[in-house]
């Protein structure tokens, strides 16, 4: 059976001699076994090193679209690394099973999101949904939705190898849903155009753009403009397994104990950057040191 032909009755797998419950969802065994789908892809290699490298985590099944799905029986995890239109059916299995699921597919848009929210409700499971392990483009899209509200200009430019099938990648789409969230009191980007189809597909109101194309891994762009300025947040991803391993690392670790839905890599990341604060009005001293001056000299 491929990934196509699943078997939508599934079963539960009985979970009693691995999971505990003890007020948070723990593993008994110290080693998490791991079950990676798509494992024959350039996403799949790279998590398959990043598990096999850690003490307490090992490789329980690879699964390839030849693979039958019934291989992740056994798993404490399934990695889900595959392509938007056979994800749904892997995560829906792992799920039907009580297994917690690591996505790292693209194509998961909040709507889709919030239709999968009652199945994980039932399964007990947990499923993780991660659009980029990259730290610095976790780091790039929260800058981008920082600065968001203080922009009434807002366009995403992504660029991914040729291989990449779907369009347009699933960071673009979600830094698109933060930045349409940082404007939710002053209202979506502005957008002129947008219905030209030159201008590129709007997600969240934010215009993105996709190239595919030779000698790049991943890149992004994230221009935002303001009367007689602009501010261009670029995020380029050169060697993916060592940009990816230190994200998949961290998403491994919150996957053992996960329960329900959670969205991004940076909710389990403390960036530091918070909501913008709002202004104060400052009464202006003449002759008084500036602020850097100020602090610099104690005064």
């Amino acid at each position: 059976m491929g990934f196509g032909s699943i078997d939508r009755a599934g079963r539960k797998r009985d979970h009693a001699s691995r999971v505990a419950m003890t007020g948070d969802r723990k593993i008994e065994n110290m080693v998490t076994r791991v079950a990676i789908v798509g494992a024959s892809g350039r996403l799949g290699t790279v998590v398959r090193d990043v598990v096999e490298a850690l003490d307490d985590f090992e490789v329980s099944a690879l699964l390839t679209s030849r693979s039958d799905i019934s291989e992740i029986d056994g798993a404490d995890i399934v990695v889900d690394v595959t392509s938007p239109a056979v994800s749904i059916d892997i995560v829906r299995a792992a799920l039907e099973r009580g297994i917690t699921v690591l996505v790292g597919t693209s194509g998961w848009s909040q709507e889709r999101i919030a239709q999968l929210r009652p199945l994980v409700a039932e399964s007990g499971a947990g499923v993780i949904f991660i659009p980029n392990f990259s730290l610095g483009s976790v780091i790039g899209s929260a800058l981008s939705a920082a600065a968001a509200p203080f922009f009434a200009f807002a366009e995403i430019v992504e660029a991914h190898h040729d291989a990449k099938v779907d369009s347009p990648s699933g960071t673009a789409v979600r830094t698109a849903e933060l930045i349409a969230a940082a404007r939710a009191e002053v209202g979506p980007v502005e957008a002129p155009h947008a219905d030209q189809r030159a201008r590129g597909q709007r997600v969240a109101s934010v215009p993105v753009h996709s190239l595919r194309r030779p000698g790049v891994i991943a890149k992004q762009e994230v221009i935002l403009s303001g009367p007689g300025e602009s501010l261009t947040i670029v995020h380029d991803t050169v060697e993916a397994a060592l940009a990816y391993a230190p994200g998949i690392r961290i998403a491994l670790e919150a996957a053992r104990t996960a329960t329900g839905v959670t969205v991004g890599l940076d909710s389990f990341l403390n960036i530091g950057i918070g909501a913008p604060q709002p202004l104060v009005d400052v009464t202006i001293v003449e002759d008084a040191a500036s602020g850097q001056v100020a602090r610099a000299t104690g005064l």
